[in-house]
């Protein structure tokens, strides 16, 4: 199709600055018609502010440079307005009202009405037709909070093409998606090509952005760095590392000798009825021991019931109790709640940063101290100096990228924004850190650095249990690999005698299989 060679967007030398920063300078980017242009770089490396000035958050005004769009000069005002032209962006955290329907969601700002009267006979019959458009099978009348993230990645494609969009910008898709649901959304990005439609993809997942993408741009430190055409061949994800970094990564995970000590943290037959289903049980009598020292992976398919045994071990923060005990250092404890975990020495990194991790509103240095702030007060009162104090050393020994520790963590890229949580839990002194997905949606290079800061703690003595769904994670960091489906464990694999094939063999069967 020769249009398929034509530019449907071209950003000439745009540069964005912010008070003392300056977020994108010169930077160019050309999309060409019903092509996937993948856009890749380091947390902070100016990506979704790019895409920001593109939609209109940041209106023609704020930032220099020209953007040409299906051949005409562009200066939008608003996501309105670039949105009426064509151009539809899916941000990671998506913008759906979760107690509305399908439905609305899909209409709300865009409602069919006739004299302002809704014709919600019309709307759920084109929300029909749309959610068959994204291989989406779901009543309509349903709501947002009862599908999965998968389906509701779905349901803003559905939106975004009942905008007519022209143009889709797709910031990190799959992050929170298990396999199958990344496959289902890069097969429908795939699909949306074969339309016309253009697409623009943030992401990390290299191998996905390999899979999917025609071209791809590469920005570094707010400068476009080059744009490579993988019809030309030779593009690997080494290659495409080397552009975001500034040099080769010979190894994705730091070198490490580990030191394990004996066990001194035990689970035996927990087991954890749902919170919502009483009948049902997430966690169903698992056993697990955990070294000093030593790094223990915890892998399993999306639903296997991870996270559940993560939090409800942190002072049965998830379900309800049913059964089990828990050792630590010899001696049975219990864990009621937060705050005898936290002075038991657990700590706990969140899965969802955002929501669970951080309050968003705060800065940096009250997000370092906040779980144990009377290691910082006299009495009932924050000694200041001291919580500067406090912040500004973990700013410097984990390499947070901050002008100043009262700088907002709201404003922070996501690999320091999850170092500002490392940094919250290892101010607790714990013995045991129990991290869910500590390197979700951030770059090669920020992994590289929360490996190490994993590593130091294990090689101070503590004990780390590590939830990943990325295997070759697990298996370049892990010393030892729990397997969970369904709610029970059903491996124990020193990491020496793991690989894919059989963590997932044990990954999707009930029968017990110990490996010690």
């Amino acid at each position: 199709m020769p249009s398929e060679q034509h530019p449907i967007l071209e950003m000439r030398s745009i540069t964005k600055e912010f008070p003392g920063v300056k977020a994108l300078s010169e930077v160019s980017l050309t999309v060409n018609a019903a092509e996937v242009h993948a856009i890749c770089g380091e947390n902070g490396a100016g990506k979704s502010t790019l895409m920001k000035v593109l939609s209109g958050v940041y209106p023609a005004g704020t930032y220099t440079g020209e953007i040409v769009f299906r051949g005409e000069k562009v200066e939008f005002k608003d996501i309105r307005s670039s949105e009426n032209a064509g151009i539809v962006i899916i941000h990671q955290e998506l913008a759906l009202i979760p107690e509305l329907s399908i439905t609305e969601n899909i209409f709300l700002g865009n409602e069919l009405a006739h004299r302002g009267v809704i014709d919600w006979v019309a709307a759920k019959a084109k929300a029909t037709e749309l959610l068959a458009r994204v291989g989406l099978d779901e009543d309509p009348d349903r709501q947002i909070k009862n599908i999965g993230v998968g389906k509701q990645q779905l349901v803003e494609i559905a939106k975004a093409l009942n905008k007519d969009v022209k143009l889709l910008i797709l910031d990190e898709p799959t992050a929170a998606l298990n396999e199958n649901d990344s496959q289902h959304l890069l097969d429908l990005i795939r699909g949306l090509k074969g339309k016309g439609i253009a697409s623009i993809m943030i992401s990390h997942k290299l191998n996905e952005i390999e899979q999917v993408a025609d071209s791809i741009t590469i920005i570094r430190d707010g400068k476009t760095i080059e744009t490579l055409d993988i019809a030309a061949g030779e593009i690997n994800e080494d290659r495409i590392i080397r552009g975001m970094v500034g040099r080769s990564l010979e190894s994705r995970f730091p070198d490490r000798t580990p030191n394990i000590g004996e066990v001194f943290f035990e689970v035996k037959g927990w087991t954890i009825q749902h919170p919502q289903v009483p009948e049902r049980l997430v966690v169903k009598g698992s056993d697990l021991y955990v070294r000093r020292g030593e790094i223990v992976g915890l892998a399993g398919l999306m639903g296997a019931g991870r996270t559940e045994l993560a939090m409800s071990l942190f002072g049965r923060s998830y379900g309800s109790f049913v059964s089990g005990t828990i050792v630590k250092d010899g001696e049975q404890i219990e864990l009621r709640d937060v705050s005898q975990a936290i002075d038991a020495g657990l700590a706990y990194v969140s899965e969802d940063r955002k929501v669970l991790g951080l309050n968003l509103l705060d800065d940096i240095k009250a997000s370092i101290v906040s779980a144990k702030l009377k290691k910082i007060s006299r009495g009932q009162v924050v000694d200041d100096t001291r919580e500067y104090q406090v912040a500004e050393e973990y700013r410097k020994a984990l390499r947070i990228k901050a002008p100043s520790v009262d700088m907002g963590v709201g404003k922070l890229s996501g690999g320091n924004q999850q170092k500002v949580v490392l940094a919250k839990w290892m101010f607790t002194d714990p013995d045991l850190l129990i991290l869910d997905e500590p390197t979700r949606g951030i770059d090669v290079g920020a992994k590289y650095e929360i490996y190490t800061i994993i590593q130091a703690l294990a090689a101070q003595g503590k004990g780390v249990i590590l939830i990943s769904s990325e295997l070759p994670e697990l298996l370049g960091i892990a010393d030892r690999i729990y397997t969970v489906f369904e709610g029970q464990i059903t491996g124990d694999i020193p990491v020496t005698d793991a690989n894919p094939e059989t963590l997932m063999k044990s990954m999707t069967s009930a029968r017990k299989r110990v490996q010690n």
